[in-house]
């Protein structure tokens, strides 16, 4: 079912073939099959993996394609199979809309009016929430959650404070970092965290029990003493950006008789150095396809549906509104190469 016609166009930005430029297009919208979603894109978040493919032709299995990821807007149309009880027309969504999971078919990258995604990457929304705040959660909850099914922690883990246990988040002001410290702490982890310290107090917001100047030439020291000061148990990392070396001396001297996990947002380097008990691993989903879809569901149509409506979960880090229309999507993208800090960009439509 949808509201748009068959043979309806829309505005889209596209890369015709390999290392193009984006182009503004009229595609034909597409209509939902079963399992789908049609969104009236109103907000795009830009994520650094956006302008690395644009300006790399990377991770692009066809051409042309649609480049983006994050979205939020309206439900324009369900496929046949979607219970109009879980997504009605009209209802106010977010959802983790890139092309990269479907061979990047252009009919569901972000940067465009409409695209299409699958239901189970598309979480309701709160009236309390607007587009834009909406629109800088799916890949930051995606890859937090996934940083915890990458270093095998169950996802009903929930600690008591007398467990006596701790995360750290490396990169904590990071879209993903923030993420990694909101879920890591509703699971009960006593959660330290690294930023620069003009976020300190932003991440303590956040749920961080205590932040630290990953800058600081003495940041080793102070998280391994804060740890024996506060009697902790930490053997597992989120590595949002920053130094690896520095996350796997700190596991070294606090790991105990723990194998420690390291779940890295960034592609590890070939050269890491490697650390018997210190084990790195590159954050990921589940590789077979029905086990995907459950997770993924579990996240978005479960699990963030829930904590928005409690407020438990707020989109983070801060927002900033760069554009009003696709035609500012590259401008957004150059700002983002420039370096963000503390931010997330996003561009309304």
């Amino acid at each position: 079912m949808a509201s748009t016609l068959p043979g309806s166009h829309h505005s889209a930005l596209i890369i015709a073939e390999k290392g193009a430029p984006h182009s503004l297009v009229s595609r034909v919208t597409p209509q939902p099959g079963p399992g789908q979603i049609l969104i009236e894109v109103k907000a795009i978040a830009l994520n650094p993996v956006d302008a690395f493919q644009r300006d790399h032709s990377a991770l692009i299995a066809t051409y042309p394609t649609v480049l983006g990821s994050d979205v939020a807007g309206i439900v324009a149309g369900v496929g046949p199979d979607i219970l109009s009880s879980t997504f009605k027309l009209g209802s106010r969504v977010a959802a983790y809309a890139s092309s990269y999971f479907h061979g990047s078919h252009a009919d569901y990258g972000s940067f465009q009016q409409f695209t299409l995604v699958a239901a189970e990457k598309v979480t309701p929304l709160p009236d309390s929430l607007s587009f834009c705040e909406a629109s800088i959660l799916p890949m930051s909850v995606s890859v937090a959650m996934s940083a915890w099914w990458t270093i095998d922690m169950p996802r009903d883990t929930k600690y008591a404070p007398q467990d006596k246990r701790a995360m750290l988040v490396w990169g904590a002001s990071t879209s993903v970092g923030s993420a990694a410290v909101q879920t890591a702490k509703s699971m009960g982890f006593h959660v330290y965290a690294t930023c620069s310290p003009r976020h300190h107090e932003y991440i303590r917001g956040l749920g961080a029990d205590r932040v630290f100047d990953y800058q600081s030439p003495n940041v080793v020291s102070a998280i391994v003493d804060s740890i024996k000061e506060d009697k902790l148990s930490l053997y597992q990392c989120f590595l949002g950006r920053g130094d690896l070396e520095t996350i796997t001396t700190i596991l070294e001297q606090v790991r105990g008789d723990n194998v420690a996990r390291i779940a890295s947002a960034p592609i590890v380097p070939p050269d890491a150095r490697q650390v018997d008990g210190v084990v790195v691993t590159f954050v990921q989903t589940p590789a077979d396809p029905v086990e995907a879809r459950g997770y993924f569901r579990w996240v978005f149509n479960e699990w963030l549906k829930e904590k928005l409506a409690t407020g438990e979960y707020v989109p983070s880090p801060h927002l900033k509104i760069v554009g009003k229309g696709l035609e500012d999507v590259d401008r957004a993208l150059d700002k983002l190469n420039q370096g963000v800090s503390g931010s997330k960009l996003v561009v309304e439509l």
